[in-house]
């Protein structure tokens, strides 16, 4: 690291936890974060300023004046543009020390498993759940740790799934697929903070599993209900019969 960067990461740096060898970590890192909404903005911004080295954004949509009340890696100047390239060019100018490579087309079947396989990390900050059981599906068959998060309303939730853990239970075990409904914001409606609130929290497990420090939600499900301000954290047990992770695992 050069001086600026010493600075820049200095009080990050100061947590005996990290110090220089896991900012050094962080910056030979590469996350993918998928979906650049309200959960993908406050996630990216908090990555991009901690250090991760790369950062790899994956979004086909195009910045919406509605989404501009929560997607605050975004701004007004932005309406109509690609959002990973809003989000590039927000990131980039916040932390020029790391790189970020952008894909404007959702990611499908190989294309997909290529950049789960060359991510340290995953952070599924996607809004429907179709997308994040093939998310979850391309985790466990590359062995790439995934934070999964949702939002909507009033509430938030988030996990950490390991696949690199045998005891390590994945999205599937939490939802099935007949359980697919239409729980977006876009239909549905989300307080400004919430997307924020829960996607630092993804940023904050991502960092976590990138330095191998601390515990993470493995295991578990947070729950946060921010019209009552009430956090509750489940267990989340691996399903025996899981066809992604368990015993009824298919083939690829």
């Amino acid at each position: 690291m050069n001086d600026d960067q010493l600075l820049r990461y200095s009080r990050q740096m100061m947590l005996p936890e990290i110090d220089a060898a896991g900012q050094e970590r962080l910056a030979d890192s590469r996350v993918l974060i998928i979906g650049l909404g309200g959960l993908g903005s406050s996630a990216s911004i908090y990555l991009a300023a901690a250090g991760v080295g790369h950062l790899v954004l994956v979004d086909f949509d195009n910045v919406d004046l509605s989404n501009l009340q929560r997607q605050i890696v975004h701004g007004t100047g932005d309406i109509h543009r690609p959002k990973v390239d809003s989000a590039r060019d927000h990131l980039l100018a916040l932390n020029p020390c790391i790189t970020v490579t952008t894909v404007n087309r959702k990611l499908e079947d190989a294309e997909l498993d290529a950049e789960v396989l060359k991510a340290d990390v995953v952070v599924d900050a996607s809004d429907n759940f179709k997308t994040r059981f093939s998310i979850n599906k391309a985790c466990f068959k590359n062995l790439t740790p995934l934070v999964s998060a949702a939002a909507i309303r009033f509430e938030g939730q988030i996990s950490v799934f390991n696949p690199g853990d045998v005891n390590s239970p994945c999205y599937h075990c939490l939802y099935h697929e007949e359980a697919i409904v239409d729980e977006t914001c876009t239909a549905n409606g989300v307080l400004a903070p919430l997307p924020g609130i829960i996607g630092s929290i993804q940023a904050s497990e991502t960092l976590k599993l990138l330095m191998n420090i601390g515990q993470t939600l493995q295991g578990k499900l947070l729950l946060f209900d921010i019209l009552n301000m009430e956090w509750h954290q489940a267990i989340l047990p691996k399903d025996p019969d899981c066809p992604v992770c368990g015993h009824g695992k298919q083939d690829p």
